[in-house]
């Protein structure tokens, strides 16, 4: 098992951190941990007004494979973006926070494990930067993804979890739709967060692209 593999092993953590709660740590995190530097000529791409989630619960549930048991994260890839990278388990910080991965790594993302599992019953969470000072980040195109599009999950169990993606969407980080971003739709589910909209020297980016993904399938 490689380093990265054995980084998101381990037993389920024993307590969760509450939705509601999450989605402000997670809003609070993100914004204050400066994850852009905005200081390109051509910025990152925005989503589409067409690829944004036609409704609340996305699409149809019949057909989903049976969720997955809790393991850890070795690597997250995204085909069409020709995303392949790491993951390492990332929680709460001593002020509350999300921590997010290391800003210096340009090809490296974070899993949530406050949350659940990417293919356990629930919606599981993994963020990246868009860019750092050195140019773009892992997530820098991730408003450019399509609905139908898929996200691959490695798990250190040896499965992959294969997401569908049904919605991209840009969200303000100041008011951050918690509910409808991780709220629990009763089936396995992704959510890939990343910074997006205007950026300010003194704010940093204004919102959050958010991409909405189904589990389609397991090998």
């Amino acid at each position: 098992m490689s380093a990265s593999e054995s980084a998101g092993a381990g037993a389920r953590p024993a307590k969760r951190v509450p939705w509601g709660v999450l989605a402000l740590v997670l809003l609070t995190g993100l914004s204050l941990v400066r994850t852009g530097s905005g200081a390109f000529d051509v910025g990152p791409p925005q989503p589409a007004s067409a690829a944004a989630p036609n409704a609340p619960g996305g699409p149809n549930t019949a057909g989903t494979p049976a969720a997955l048991p809790y393991s850890g994260v070795a690597r997250v890839r995204i085909p069409t973006l020709q995303v392949d990278a790491p993951v390492i388990p990332v929680g709460l910080d001593m002020s509350g926070w999300v921590s997010a991965p290391p800003l210096g790594d340009t090809n490296l993302a974070g899993w949530f494990t406050g949350a659940v599992a990417p293919g356990e019953k629930g919606t599981a969470v993994i963020v990246g930067h868009v860019d750092n000072t050195e140019g773009p980040a892992v997530f820098y195109g991730l408003g450019g993804l399509k609905k139908g599009e898929r996200v691959e999950v490695r798990r250190t169990d040896g499965k992959t979890a294969v997401f569908k993606v049904y919605g991209v969407d840009m969200v303000d980080k100041q008011n951050f739709p918690g509910t409808r971003v991780y709220g629990d739709k009763g089936v396995p589910e992704l959510r890939v967060i990343t910074c997006g909209g205007e950026f300010s020297e003194h704010d940093g980016y204004a919102g959050n692209v958010v991409v909405f993904a189904r589990l389609a399938e397991v090998r």
